[in-house]
C-alpha cells in the first residue's frame, strides 16, 4: 500500500517559515496529483496548495503569494515553501497524492500530518 511520509512541521514565529516535505513510496501507479491539506481545531480540513503531473498548481486564496508548492517527480516527493506565516495558519498538515486507476477512476492517499504552529 503506498506510504506517505510527511516532515518540516513545528513552532515559528509569525513572519517566520517553514518547508514541508512529503515523500510517497510503493507507487506503482501514476501520480496524477500532489497537494496539501490542513485541519485546525473545530474546523473542515481545506485545501491549502496542489500540484498535478503536468506541473500546474493551484492555491487557496489565504496561501497566494506567501506559499509555494513545487515537487521531485524521480523522488515521488512535493513540498510547501510557507513563508510570511500568520497564526491563522496554524493547522495540522496533511499531505495527499492522488493516483490513476488501472480501471479508470482515482486512488486518494493521505499522510497522518504534521503540526504547524504559528505564535508569538
Amino acid at each position: 500500500q503506498v506510504q506517505l511520509v510527511e516532515s518540516g512541521g513545528g513552532l515559528v514565529q509569525p513572519g517566520g517559515s517553514l518547508r514541508l516535505s512529503c515523500t510517497a513510496s510503493r507507487v506503482t501507479l501514476s501520480i496524477n496529483s500532489m497537494g496539501w491539506y490542513r485541519q485546525a481545531p473545530g474546523n473542515q480540513r481545506e485545501l491549502v496548495a496542489s500540484i498535478v503531473s503536468g506541473g500546474m498548481t493551484n492555491y487557496a486564496d489565504s496561501a497566494k503569494g506567501r506559499f509555494t508548492i513545487s515537487r521531485d517527480a524521480a523522488k515521488n516527493t512535493v513540498y510547501l515553501q510557507m513563508n510570511g506565516l500568520k497564526a491563522e495558519d496554524s493547522a495540522v498538515y496533511y499531505c495527499n497524492v492522488v493516483l490513476r486507476s488501472d480501471l479508470g477512476g482515482s486512488i486518494s492517499y493521505w499522510g497522518r500530518g504534521t503540526q504547524v504552529t504559528v505564535s508569538s
